[in-house]
């Protein structure tokens, strides 16, 4: 009998390295993804208890330094609301004027946003509990 695992969600970081804040969320992913994925055992001189709460799932993680594509953005939009698409474009006002000001300038795109695809949700900025909750609520893996 042949067992199929479920395949990975997919978390997407659009990221900017030379923004702390962004670093500090590929750091979160980073541990919060090897603490899934291998069960790590705990550094003594770190202090992992507040992520070690959850039991997370395993996930795939996309890390980009490209702007999204006009069809992620719309669907990052659709995810966190269009009245916050000036949280994602600078000096956008709904999501027409984000689409626009995307493609005359996708410098305009601000980061780090963190997607998770599969199950329909986007953090915008470096808020460690809203990316621990998204992640915390991933579906755990069965087999099928």
């Amino acid at each position: 009998m042949f067992r199929f695992h479920k395949t990975l969600d997919v978390i997407t970081l659009f990221h900017k390295p030379s923004l702390p804040a962004s670093t500090r969320v590929l750091n979160i992913l980073k541990q919060v993804s090897a603490h899934a994925s291998e069960g790590a055992t705990e550094d003594q001189a770190s202090d992992h208890s507040h992520q070690n709460k959850i039991q997370r799932s395993e996930f795939e993680l996309n890390v980009t330094e490209e702007p999204p594509t006009s069809d992620q953005l719309r669907t990052i939009l659709e995810y966190v609301g269009a009245r916050r698409a000036k949280d994602v474009v600078d000096g956008a006002k709904d999501e027409s004027d984000a689409m626009r000001l995307l493609k005359e300038d996708s410098k305009r795109f601000k980061r780090p946003v963190v997607v998770d695809w599969n199950n329909g949700r986007a953090v915008i900025g470096d808020s460690e509990s809203e990316i621990l909750k998204m992640v915390g609520e991933l579906p755990k893996g069965e087999t099928v």
